[in-house]
């Protein structure tokens, strides 16, 4: 079988280091094995997603030396390469799930669930305001992808345990619900190509998840899932805040009946005070490093060392690391990215 592997950025904002790496080592494994490379535009929060920003991200990779075989920019059989344009396909797949009785509705308001989290974090029970009297867990963002750092509190399943009458009476009031999915208590077990074997008590770690949010929106982990299989990608490689959310989307593709991907999920970069490096850090800004007469090879090189790939930094371009990749010399924990990094690969 052919390796497809696939980026899928959010263009909620400009490339910076941490995105150039996990993009560079999705793109260094799938040419090591002879693959295509997909590029997928995850632009389902309107809020977020901007076409600048887009743009933009075509530029910077093209700019760092990795190419793609599919994507919004080129078309392909798998299309379309934005989520935004795949909204049918994602209630199409939600229905499946429906039809089986695997879904079901939550009338918790983002105010009841802020509430219930709070309380529940000081130890304290939900206030008289929260409807569904149990602690649960916030969906606003359940349209972008989770970071480390972001771990939602465990859903109680409270909705799930509603009668018919209550349901009726909650429809009344014209409140248009949420979606989740009824999560089992069973385990999921995966050997992760960089990590190494894992296991999540997928129950316990996230209980019921949300797959639509109130207003209509898909969430990411029913999209992502979507997307994956009906592109046939065979290999998601991303960074290792999103370790947390690959027990779910397993239990996804296995509930579709669907061929799931290899997983693997290579080191954060951080900042020395151990926090995600951000845009807002303006020598990690992919645009601002090449307005500033930066080379992409000096960056590949830079993060090529760092994964091991190198004995030290020197300028390189990507086409020439695709030779003996492999996920085995990276380190396992996050990578720290000094504010003097550059004077590093000079």
């Amino acid at each position: 079988m052919t390796t497809r592997g696939r980026f899928a950025p959010s263009p909620s904002g400009r490339m910076h280091l941490g995105n150039a790496w996990t993009a560079l080592m999705a793109w260094l494994s799938a040419r090591s094995q002879g693959g295509a490379v997909v590029l997928r535009m995850e632009d389902l929060d309107p809020e977020r997603s901007k076409e600048h920003f887009a743009r933009a991200i075509l530029q910077d990779l093209a700019w760092l030396g990795l190419d793609w075989d599919e994507g919004p920019d080129k078309g392909g059989p798998y299309g379309p390469y934005r989520q935004d344009e795949r909204r049918e396909y994602y209630q199409r797949c939600l229905e499946l799930l429906e039809a089986r009785g695997l879904v079901y509705p939550c009338w918790c308001t983002r105010a009841e669930l802020r509430d219930a989290a709070l309380a529940a974090k000081a130890g304290s029970a939900p206030g008289t305001g929260h409807e569904c009297g149990t602690p649960c867990v916030a969906h606003a963002d359940v349209v972008r992808a989770p970071h480390a750092g972001e771990a939602e509190p465990v859903y109680a399943g409270t909705c799930l345990n509603l009668s018919v009458s209550e349901r009726e009476a909650r429809q009344a009031q014209g409140r248009r619900p949420s979606l989740r999915l009824a999560v089992p208590a069973l385990h999921i077990e995966f050997t992760d190509l960089a990590l190494g074997p894992q296991t999540q008590d997928l129950a316990a770690h996230c209980g019921d998840f949300v797959l639509r949010r109130a207003d209509g929106t898909h969430a990411y982990q029913l999209a992502v899932v979507a997307d994956d299989a009906a592109q046939a990608i065979t290999e998601v490689v991303r960074g290792a805040d999103l370790l947390d959310s690959t027990a779910r989307q397993i239990h996804l593709f296995r509930a579709f009946g669907w061929p799931e991907p290899a997983f693997a999920h290579v080191p954060l970069l951080l900042d020395p005070d151990g926090r995600r490096l951000s845009k807002r850090r303006g020598d990690v800004d992919l645009g601002l490093l090449r307005e500033s007469g930066v080379s992409a090879q000096a960056i590949t090189g830079y993060l090529a060392w760092k994964a091991g790939l190198l004995d030290a930094p020197r300028l390189v371009s990507p086409h020439e690391l695709i030779d003996g990749f492999s996920f085995a010399p990276m380190p396992r924990g996050p990578v720290v990215v000094g504010p003097g990094w550059m004077e590093e690969v000079a």
